[in-house]
């Protein structure tokens, strides 16, 4: 809980009793359905908590918006970051249910009241539009625009033009490379921790198809 307070010190005090509750409900529900690796549950909050929340040191959310978490596992990076920004809208959606099961029990256990979950492809949503849509690394890029084509609203209401906020690692060049507009922010700019030495927030705008 420190590792977040130490990069996000302004957070009210029920911010700081979600964040807290977030290791033990992990634990407790990863014994019952593994959704988060052994190693990985003992750095939750540096491989996953912090890692999500990278998104916000990219971009404010406004009071109202929308955000899809796509392929959002154990509930990574939305839960978080449903956390940071409790007037927004979240909607989690992963195709495997078990992992939804550990997202609805969390989402319960913390009484975030701006989360919805879906077990379904991504493809299969329809007529629901998003000011964003977050992931961690589900697919590469090509096959992640295609998945959510149609789905990134009209209306622009953020500095940063409407679309994808991807976290991934590595060298992107190739993956991004037909994608002009796209912008890489390095989370070691943010962050001092090793973990996050080659990792990244991608910005990609996405026009609205009406």
């Amino acid at each position: 809980m420190e590792l977040i307070l130490k990069y996000f010190p302004n957070l009210t005090e029920d911010q700081i009793d979600k964040f807290s509750k977030l290791s033990a409900l992990y634990h407790d529900w990863n014994l019952k359905i593994n959704v988060v690796s052994r190693k990985d549950i003992d750095e939750l909050y540096l491989r996953h908590v912090l890692h999500s929340l990278a998104i916000a040191k990219v971009i404010t959310f406004k009071n109202g918006a929308k955000i899809m978490d796509v392929g959002t596992g154990g509930g990574f990076p939305g839960i978080p970051l449903a956390i940071l920004f409790p007037e927004c809208d979240f909607h989690l959606v992963d195709s495997i249910a078990k992992k939804l099961k550990v997202v609805n029990e969390v989402v319960e256990g913390l009484k975030l009241d701006n989360v919805e979950t879906t077990h379904s492809r991504v493809e299969e949503i329809n007529d629901a539009y998003y000011d964003f849509i977050i992931s961690r690394a589900v697919a590469a890029m090509p096959t992640f625009v295609h998945w959510i084509k149609g789905k990134v609203a009209k209306d622009q209401n953020h500095e940063l033009k409407n679309g994808i906020l991807y976290l991934k690692g590595g060298d992107l060049t190739e993956e991004l490379q037909a994608y002009e507009t796209a912008k890489i922010y390095a989370i070691s700019d943010f962050y001092d921790e090793a973990f996050y030495e080659t990792k990244k927030v991608v910005h990609l705008p996405i026009k609205y198809r009406g």
